[in-house]
């Protein structure tokens, strides 16, 4: 069955979104780098951006999902932490059962749905 819409999930603690897709992305990108400026980079994302939803993950859990030490002459780098494991393997499975609960009930969905071209929003 060919998916007409897609569910992102994103988790609010408070006012500050916890975890979302590009988060959870970004803390692969990391993983697969082993620096927030590379998992940016990779990303096509800024530096700045990236540490600034780095920031947001970490100070909303009682421990970092994100270590990092500054760079210099060795360069710096950065860890995604036991925790910061936990809570991605957690949010991925999430994502996983709610997109299967999503294709169940998107049958429902094709004959009144509308097309709708990319980047395009339909608010009326």
């Amino acid at each position: 069955m060919k998916l007409l819409g897609q569910v992102r999930i994103r988790l609010l603690l408070g006012d500050e979104i916890a975890m979302g897709p590009g988060k959870a992305d970004l803390l692969d990108a990391i993983l697969r780098t082993g620096s927030i400026s590379a998992a940016a980079k990779s990303m096509q994302m800024s530096y700045r951006r990236a540490w600034i939803l780095v920031d947001t993950m970490n100070a909303c859990f009682d421990s970092p999902l994100v270590d990092s030490c500054r760079g210099g002459a060795g360069g710096g780098g950065a860890t995604v932490t036991t925790l910061g494991l936990e809570i991605l393997s957690q949010y991925r499975t999430l994502q996983d059962e709610v997109r299967t609960v999503v294709d169940r009930h998107l049958g429902a969905f094709p004959s009144r749905a509308r097309r709708v071209k990319a980047g395009r929003t339909s608010a009326k």
